[in-house]
């Protein structure tokens, strides 16, 4: 403790001495340096500080470059990520689009480490992963290489050509999604919608806040993968709950060897109900084509 320290700097102390990452405590200690005294008194103090902060981001650095203390993300299935700038909402958005509570913050750069979610659209299953802000030390490009899709969360209309142009490299699908509208009146509403598809992009405007065009947004999320929900049942019983997802064009015999190999040779009887049938319970064959949210009834022998 030094001499004539000020209550400000014993608080900031107080936070290194119980931080329990070193994230934390190179962030407390470079605000212990901020409001350390300044009189002359101090300067051994200074220089301590300032020997302690740089041993700390060695060690920081050294282990980024091992790969030591990232968060491992296993892709499984269908993932997108979210891209943004430091308090955009990522946060908030991936909060109310899945199952997990993150930490949301005022304070910038809040996010250090990739955050997992899974989001349920209708008994589909999406990785939704809030990656650390673009201007971030902690961004990871290597999780927005491997997604699917990017969900390019913005604020601002000068952060869109700006974010996209940084991105750009990794040919994604990208949704725009232009975050607090509601703080916006309508006419303001109006005239931001009228600017966003004069750039004939791929948007959505949506309050994180509020809830205000998420389903617009998990609905689009789906849509961009280009997947088929199909959905199956046994004779006199109902649809199953969850569906099968599959590629576009894919037949009624490729469903059945995704539910086990082998099972197309048992089928004797085909029935379907949705939207590439002609009328409710159709028999058709192996070879028809499905369309998204088709149900398939299958009589083996």
């Amino acid at each position: 403790m030094p001499i004539n320290a000020h209550p400000e700097y014993l608080a900031a102390e107080k936070e290194y001495l119980t931080a329990q990452t070193l994230e934390e405590k190179i962030e407390k200690l470079k605000k212990m340096i901020s409001v350390s005294p300044s009189h002359k008194g101090a300067e051994n103090l200074r220089a301590e500080l300032k020997t302690r902060l740089k041993k700390l981001t060695e060690k920081q650095e050294k282990n980024r470059k091992q790969g030591k203390g990232k968060a491992g993300i296993k892709k499984e299935g269908l993932q997108a990520v979210i891209v943004g700038k430091t308090k955009s909402g990522k946060s908030s958005l991936i909060s109310s689009l899945t199952n997990i509570s993150p930490k949301i913050s005022d304070i910038p750069f809040t996010t250090k480490t990739p955050i997992l979610g899974m989001m349920d659209y209708f008994g589909v299953n999406i990785q939704i992963v809030e990656i650390p802000s673009i201007e971030s030390e902690y961004y990871d490009k290597g999780l927005v290489h491997t997604a699917d899709l990017i969900i390019l969360l913005v604020d601002k209309i000068s952060d869109i050509q700006e974010l996209t142009g940084k991105i750009s490299d990794f040919n994604k699908k990208i949704i725009i999604a232009f975050n607090k509208i509601d703080l916006l009146n309508e006419n303001e509403k109006r005239k931001l919608e009228a600017r966003l598809k004069s750039q004939k992009i791929n948007y959505v405007m949506i309050s994180a806040q509020t809830g205000e065009n998420l389903e617009t947004l998990k609905n689009k999320i789906f849509q961009s993968f280009g997947k088929l929900r199909i959905f199956t049942k046994e004779p006199g019983k109902s649809k199953s709950e969850k569906p099968v997802i599959m590629n576009p064009n894919s037949t009624v015999k490729e469903i059945a060897e995704k539910i086990f190999k082998g099972f197309s040779k048992s089928v004797v009887e085909t029935k379907i109900w949705g939207p590439s049938s002609k009328f409710p319970g159709q028999k058709v064959g192996l070879n028809h084509v499905l369309k998204d949210l088709d149900v398939v009834e299958f009589r083996t022998r």
